[in-house]
């Protein structure tokens, strides 16, 4: 094992030292030393004081996620086109929101991450406060920070666009079990618990203003978020253009287009981060580029919900900043956020074909993964590098597994990495002087037994629930008959200004 100071966690010893991925070549044999949450000293190591094969570089940042502890395919929702995924996915047991939470971040953090924009969907309108507050305890007990995007959802609960259709084509049972369910909750209540969340913050719990997406909330909901986002200062969480059907909503529903019309009401601003951005257009990536505006590139779960391609070139093209996400939708469905860069970095080169590739160099990935995505979590800080009075956030990989079979005597890491960095090469993880992983393992909670009592929990919710298996494929057997009508962008675009 690399040497650790007399006190844990304050203190690491590696062999290899990338403190700039991208930007700065690797180093040799130094000791990390933090205190009072920053990086302290970056000194040699003495020659016997090595840290066994191990590379320390800056925590990564999860741009985009949903903090959800039981997976998709845990629930029964297989990969599929999202429009028909989230019928499945709300199957989801309603548990206990800390079990859900801390789950879903012990896991983030053994794969070395130290903070997330969670995109927070409530299980239960009536209880979003006692969800946060028991996502704030999680955030707080594994030690990664968390911002909070307190959801606003308030139209197309099934559909984008006029329910009627849909509920005609559903059993009558079935059909007055979706009207109740498409009842929504007035913004107003929203609003009105914002000041209570906000009161939950602490140094790893930060909130923001959490629009869900376009076509699920309505223009006098956004206007009132950007009014307040202006005032207050509180970034804002959505998504954007995720697949074609909503590429084809907004641009029935907003014929002017629907990036104009936000930048009229004051959305568009460097307090503004959209998550995945799949359909967007050239005129629209430099729109939001010149409006200082952040994208989160999800590329797993792009894939695996059948969305599309993450827009690397586009944003390359535009100069608009992004970051990384893994959407609780790792391809290998195991929160692996190494494999995903390597992923981004692979399709981006892959749509570019050649001997220059895309265009995407080794520090536009890195700053995506460390240093855009911490932005839109945590806002200017520091982080993003290791340096001295830096945040003490620091990622240590086991180079000397990645390279076991490489016959150069000293190989250059950022190759390596960009061709076999994963999870299983994570050794620790330090979040703010903090060692929350060591030896691969969560060490802040005891992550086997909190997934044991979630899952015993969601199987007994699972027992007693209501609804068959069989009334969900209804519903999405409908769905998939709304959008292949015909006069689907009439029906889609007839909910602008509700």
């Amino acid at each position: 094992m690399a040497a650790l100071s007399p006190h844990p966690g304050r203190q690491i010893t590696v062999d290899h030292l990338l403190a700039r991925p991208g930007h700065a070549d690797a180093a040799g044999r130094f000791c990390i030393t933090a205190e009072e949450n920053r990086i302290l000293a970056i000194t040699p190591a003495a020659s016997g004081n090595a840290g066994a094969g191990w590379l320390a570089m800056p925590a990564l940042c999860n741009a985009h996620d949903h903090g959800r502890g039981l997976r998709s395919l845990a629930v029964g929702a297989a990969d599929e086109a999202l429009e028909l995924w989230m019928p499945a996915q709300s199957a989801e047991p309603v548990v206990d929101p800390y079990l859900r939470a801390a789950v879903a971040f012990a896991r983030m953090a053994e794969s070395g991450i130290c903070a997330t924009n969670h995109c927070h969907n409530t299980q239960a309108a009536s209880r979003l406060l006692q969800e946060a507050e028991g996502v704030a305890r999680a955030a707080k007990d594994v030690g990664i920070r968390v911002a909070f995007a307190i959801p606003f959802f308030d139209r197309n609960r099934f559909v984008y666009g006029d329910i009627g259709p849909l509920l005609h084509a559903l059993p009558p049972a079935d059909a007055a079990r979706a009207r109740q369910q498409a009842m929504l909750a007035p913004a107003a209540e929203r609003f009105a618990l914002v000041d209570e969340i906000a009161a939950l913050q602490n140094p790893w719990f930060s909130i923001q203003y959490g629009p869900v997406g376009p076509q699920w909330v309505t223009d006098a909901t956004l206007r009132r978020i950007a009014e307040d986002s202006a005032r207050t200062g509180r970034r804002v969480h959505m998504h954007a253009f995720e697949t074609r059907l909503q590429r084809e909503w907004a641009d029935a529903a907003y014929p002017n287009g629907y990036f104009a019309y936000v930048d009229e009401i004051g959305l568009l601003s460097p307090r503004l981060t959209l998550a995945h951005a799949v359909w967007l257009t050239q005129p629209e990536a430099e729109l939001l580029a010149q409006r200082g505006v952040t994208v989160s590139l999800n590329a797993s779960s792009n894939l695996r919900l059948r969305s599309g391609v993450p827009p690397v070139a586009l944003c390359l093209n535009a100069k608009l900043r992004f970051g990384i996400g893994l959407d609780g939708m790792a391809i290998d469905d195991d929160e692996d956020m190494l494999r995903e860069i390597r992923l981004l970095r692979h399709l981006a080169n892959g749509a570019s074909p050649g001997l220059e590739g895309s265009g995407l160099t080794d520090a536009h990935l890195f700053d995506a993964a460390l240093a855009v995505g911490r932005h839109s979590i945590l806002g200017a800080d520091g982080g993003g590098a290791i340096d001295v009075g830096a945040p003490a956030d620091i990622l240590v990989l086991d180079f000397a597994a990645m390279t076991s079979d490489c016959l150069a005597a000293e190989p250059d890491p950022l190759p390596v990495l960009l061709t076999r960095m994963a999870r299983r090469h994570v050794q620790q993880l330090m979040v703010a002087g903090r060692m929350i992983v060591d030896g691969g393992t969560c060490r802040s909670v005891d992550l086997p037994a909190l997934q044991a009592e979630l899952l015993a929990q969601a199987r007994h919710v699972r027992a007693a629930d209501g609804t068959d298996d069989a009334t969900r494929t209804r519903l999405r057997t409908a769905i998939r008959a709304y959008y292949g009508c015909v006069c689907r962008p009439a029906a889609m675009g007839a909910t602008h200004g509700a």
